[in-house]
């Protein structure tokens, strides 16, 4: 691995480092420094219009969707240059995350399959925030089966007909357009027998449901769809051949959401060097000092794992499973920094919000990760993935792989 940059890859960082300086909203950079996973809210602001505002204004300066083709809205930047921009823009970068969706799943879904007059009508202002997109294809009965889905799409003369559910949807509550996965053939195997539309969120018959969680938020939803209808053309891919199209949706979510994984330590570090316990300062306990000894000989391989997929960008190369390995390991570390910090407050653990010990910042970390752990593929998921496509181990034993969809025995039968 080579760590410093090209006379070209600097000569970027520079350009992108002075316009972050002269035009990034510096009024929120104190409270975006001090957001972590689970919490990232802004006192006297909506966090969405200030996201959309600050990716407004890098659209107009050309550095939104760096790496997505200037017909489409970004910048044609290499692989590389996007990854420096991410760098450079540092806490501002937590605005990005209220498009992760749209840019960094449904954007490149729309690119390899919409037809050419709809990638130059919906990209742009999907690149520059105008628009926000979800995805809606985990379904309540599936689990992280997506194959496993019921939703229903029936033709009718030029259009589809959409009936059914789904749920764990991100964002669908402020979003504009979603990419939709659907069966239209239930008398083949699972896999064969789905197609995937994209379609506007306030179409009539869908209804947007925001799901309560542990922390108080509502970042997921239950999306119903009573009798939608969905024109042809707005099809991605051939009918019946949803799972390929999916695979690029999924490839692509694993890598935005994996790359982007916190994993509490630095937060962590930080409030054990100003905490006192009773028999003196945190960071000179030996029990505290093993464990934080064990976290950064994690976080430190994690930082090294995906310094290997940056340089493998540098030269051109495709990445490998860095970003899988990255979501399993940093996943379950979040969840368990935030416990022992919160064993650490004591009874201040308790409290979360504006009262609570550092606002609550693991409280928040702690009810957000289980959220983390499934989202974008569970653990197991990540394991398998990991396990047949890196170490080649043989695949899980799956007995309805090749059963028509309609015969797979279920629940009630």
């Amino acid at each position: 691995m080579n760590f410093d940059d090209t006379p070209q890859e600097g000569e970027f960082r520079a350009t992108a480092r002075a316009w972050i300086s002269a035009n990034a909203p510096r009024q929120y950079e104190d409270e975006l420094r001090k957001s972590s996973l689970g919490r990232t809210v802004l006192k006297n602001a909506d966090i969405l219009e200030v996201a959309k505002a600050w990716q407004k204004k890098k659209a107009d300066a050309g550095w939104a969707c760096l790496h997505w083709p200037k017909e489409y809205g970004g910048r044609g930047a290499s692989p590389i240059e996007r990854v420096i921009w991410q760098q450079e823009e540092g806490p501002f970068g937590q605005l990005s995350r209220m498009f992760i969706i749209g840019h960094g799943m449904c954007g490149p879904t729309m690119m390899a399959f919409a037809r050419e007059e709809h990638k130059r009508s919906y990209l742009p202002p999907l690149a520059s925030g105008e628009k926000v997109w979800c995805q809606l294809f985990s379904e309540p009965a599936g689990g992280s089966d997506v194959a496993g889905l019921r939703t229903r799409a029936e033709k009718d003369g030029d259009d589809w007909v959409i009936n059914g559910q789904k749920i764990w949807t991100s964002g669908a509550h402020y979003s504009d357009y979603g990419i939709l996965l659907t069966r239209t053939d239930p008398t083949v195997p699972k896999h064969k027998g789905l197609t995937m539309f994209f379609l506007d969120m306030k179409s009539p018959g869908v209804e947007v449901r925001p799901i309560k969680q542990a922390s108080g938020a509502s970042d997921f939803n239950e999306v119903y769809f009573t009798n939608v209808r969905i024109p042809d053309h707005q099809r991605l891919g051939e009918v019946g051949d949803g799972w390929n199209v999916s695979l690029t949706t999924l490839m692509n979510e694993r890598s935005a959401i994996g790359a982007a994984v916190s994993t509490g330590f630095p937060e962590l570090f930080e409030y054990c060097s100003s905490l006192m316990l009773d028999d003196g300062p945190a960071i000179e306990d030996r029990a505290v000092r093993s464990k934080l000894a064990h976290w950064a000989v994690k976080a430190s391989g994690l930082k090294y794992t995906s310094m290997r997929a940056i340089s493998a960008l540098s030269k051109g190369e495709r990445p490998g499973p860095e970003n899988s390995i990255g979501k399993l390991v940093a996943g379950s570390m979040i969840q368990d920094v935030a416990t022992y910090a919160l064993d650490l407050q004591g009874a201040a653990g308790v409290v979360s919000g504006e009262d609570g010990e550092l606002a609550g910042r693991f409280q928040a970390m702690l009810l957000r990760a289980p959220g983390t752990r499934v989202e974008g593929g569970t653990d197991e998921i990540m394991r398998n993935i990991i396990a047949e496509r890196v170490l080649g181990l043989p695949g899980d034993i799956r007995v309805d792989k090749d059963v028509p969809f309609n015969k797979i025995p279920t629940k009630g039968r």
